[in-house]
């Protein structure tokens, strides 16, 4: 347990969870062990041609689960474990080898066939395995410990002793891997100190939203009795745009609920009340098809970006693409990609005037990109980065209005949209909402939309946008809100 440490904003590393290391691992892992199982039962000994295959597979399948089982069981995937790698190579080589040594036993009573020699190479392969693998991972995963990488930063929201008794709780948890920076309170009487031993009062709920903005927060813990519901009320209107996890503290209620009603965070029992749309294995396998997918959808349109580019550079002077500053996940701004599709010295950077229908800053090339978003493609690039998604809510300009007013004025709790990364295509679009704002209704009707989406958020209702959008683009009522 750590107390807090100032993160200079830009300088901060992304959290990294667990889970994800280790899922990984654990596929690896399998992947060997199948295939070395299958090697040594079936192709050495030539079962491979046998019409009863089931023995062999079923004894592989075995083996190879039951190692997994026992190095899990064993904490050998733990961050702790994989940032030492003598010890976990040692642990783990010696339960594959005798689990290993019990399944060609069993196999050489069934099968006859199956020899010591076989064994020993299994023992040779396995161990060769889990001394590179371990070693490729802890050359990872060390630097990343020293820096903090894996363990949660937690703000506690509330003072006195209902924060005091969930910071004792979680030091107390063991092999909790956890940083606590600090409090967050309304409260500016003695109810609320500004100390609780090493933990100081950052700010009130409000000075919260800047603090995420500009340093790493993985949680949110309220700890602040049920009891008190005006003003619980108060605070999780405040948080609920966050792109964080938040919980309650179960220990601050008087009211028991049922052990299955609470998440545990080491020894402390907590009651969700907002979470993130992407847990942390979701959001690795949306990032990982975005990445996949934009790699082709680049090489397939490749032909027609060549064709843009050199249309845009015929009609009229200036670059090829337009940078614009807009609003990304967490409220981070970022510089997205397009074609350009206005005259070089009538561009909108900050997108403060909206673009109307027969707009004359608009290029003859760039009205035809706009309407078919073609001008949009150079944003495959954004989602290599790591900036967008294919599908996610659309990124605002900074300035971007509907009729009169910022969007943030508009529509209440705009930016919980900011909860994901924003993206290329969106169920708002598909569902045609697309193109001008010049509506407060144009804008609400976005918004619902995309807070629906972060709602549902499933890699299957990706690919339903995916596949989706080229439907809407073509559709007419669509085409026409785009100018």
């Amino acid at each position: 347990m750590q107390a807090a440490k100032a993160v200079a904003p830009g300088a901060r590393r992304a959290y990294i969870s667990p889970e994800i290391v280790q899922r990984l691992l654990k596929l690896s892992d399998f992947a060997f062990l199948v295939s070395f199982g299958l090697w040594f039962f079936l192709v050495l000994p030539g079962h491979v041609g046998d019409h009863d295959l089931s023995l062999p597979a079923f004894l592989t399948l075995t083996l190879s689960f039951a190692s997994l089982l026992a190095m899990r069981e064993s904490g050998l995937y733990r961050i702790s474990a994989l940032a030492n790698p003598a010890r976990t190579v040692l642990v783990a080589l010696g339960l594959v080898l005798l689990l290993g040594a019990a399944a060609f036993g069993l196999g050489h009573i069934l099968m006859q066939d199956v020899s010591w020699r076989m064994y020993l190479g299994w023992a040779l392969a396995g161990g060769i395995y889990l001394a590179l693998s371990r070693l490729a991972v802890a050359l990872w995963v060390a630097p990343r410990v020293r820096d903090g990488v894996f363990r949660r930063r937690i703000a506690i929201v509330g003072g006195g002793a209902a924060a005091e008794k969930a910071i004792n709780t979680l030091e107390g948890s063991k092999n909790l891997d956890v940083e606590i920076i600090g409090l967050f309170d309304d409260r500016k009487d003695e109810r609320s100190p500004e100390h609780i031993r090493k933990y100081r009062k950052l700010g009130n709920v409000a000075d919260l939203h800047d603090y995420a903005r500009h340093n790493r927060v993985d949680l949110v813990i309220v700890a602040i009795p049920l009891s008190a519901e005006k003003r619980l009320l108060h605070m999780l209107k405040q948080l609920w745009e966050l792109p964080l996890d938040i919980r309650i503290s179960g220990q601050a209620s008087q009211l028991k609920l049922s052990p299955r009603a609470y998440d545990y965070l080491g020894d402390l029992p907590l009651l969700s009340v907002f979470e993130l749309p992407l847990t942390e294995w979701g959001w690795f396998l949306k990032g990982l098809m975005d990445r996949i997918l934009a790699l082709v959808m680049l090489i397939a349109f490749s032909p027609i970006m060549a064709a843009t580019a050199i249309a845009i550079r015929l009609e009229s002077k200036g670059p090829v693409l337009f940078k614009q500053k807009r609003y990304g996940f967490n409220n981070e701004l970022i510089e997205v990609y397009k074609f350009r599709s206005m005259y070089t010295d009538l561009c909108d950077a900050n997108a403060a005037r909206l673009v109307t229908k027969d707009d004359p800053r608009v290029t003859r090339v760039g009205r035809f990109i706009r309407k078919t978003s073609i001008d949009e493609l150079p944003q495959l690039f954004n989602v290599l980065k790591g900036e967008l998604s294919l599908v996610g809510p659309r990124p605002h300009a900074t300035q971007a209005k509907a009729a009169d007013a910022l969007y943030q004025e508009v529509v209440s709790g705009y930016f919980a949209r900011h909860k994901v990364k924003p993206g290329i295509t969106g169920w708002a679009q598909i569902n045609g909402w697309r193109g001008e704002t010049d509506t407060y209704e144009k804008i609400e009707n976005r918004v619902k939309y995309d807070l629906e989406y972060i709602d549902n958020w499933s890699l299957a209702f990706d690919l339903y946008i995916i596949l989706k959008t080229p439907f809407a683009l073509l559709s007419s009522s669509n085409a026409q809100n785009a100018y």
